[in-house]
């Protein structure tokens, strides 16, 4: 198990990997359909994906987050 102070970067990854794959799949598939080496298409794709996600989600989560804050009522 991990040190608490890593879930930032724990979830920054993980939510990095698991929609770059979701959205490079989708986005791939949408371009170019099911062809012959589609898998070696979207897993090039994927990485790309992945390099670009991790640090926008380590950027972005922080405003993301302060916005939520804004958006929510407090409870009573």
């Amino acid at each position: 198990m991990f040190d608490p102070k890593y879930a930032q970067l724990i979830f920054s990854f993980l939510m990095a990997l698991f929609m770059s794959c979701i959205m490079s799949l989708v986005i791939t598939l949408y371009n170019v359909g099911f062809i012959d080496g589609i898998v070696f298409i979207w897993l090039k794709a994927w990485l790309f994906a992945f390099v670009v996600a991790l640090p926008v989600i380590n950027l972005v989560s922080t405003v993301v987050r302060r916005l939520v804050k804004v958006l929510i009522k407090p409870p009573h």
